[in-house]
């Protein structure tokens, strides 16, 4: 029961992860610290896409699913919800093409506003 429980964390872990990368930006307009936490996941999360990379949290995932005596996603919340969301039916190397640039294009632009914020603020003084 542990092992599966540790197994649904990461799993939520995982989407958190997702979505911090692609609109964690707007946080950073809030909170400016978040910059140093924000671009390695930015940059991280592009370079698993264009390149098709593993993320270690799925083996991590896996692992413990089978530690937990599991085979595979069976029924609960989590499981059902969430796990689509992370790992798509279908997902094919030119549609992860496509979600690394729509990482990078959000972010760009919310970093390049925030540069130009920056700049002009530091201009008026």
């Amino acid at each position: 029961m542990l092992y599966r429980i540790a197994a649904d964390a990461v799993v939520f872990l995982h989407l958190l992860f997702i979505i911090f990368v692609v609109i964690g930006g707007l946080l950073v307009v809030r909170w400016r610290w978040l910059i140093a936490l924000h671009l390695p996941a930015v940059m991280w999360g592009a370079v698993v896409e264009f390149f098709h990379l593993y993320c270690p949290l799925t083996p991590l995932e896996n692992s413990l699913r089978l530690q937990a005596g599991e085979q595979g996603y069976s029924g609960d919340f989590i499981e059902h919800y969430l796990v689509p969301l992370i790992y798509p039916a279908g997902l094919t190397p030119q549609t992860q093409l496509v979600l690394g640039a729509v990482v990078v294009v959000v972010n760009g632009g919310v970093y390049g506003w925030l540069l130009r914020d920056y700049l002009t603020r530091r201009n008026a003084l």
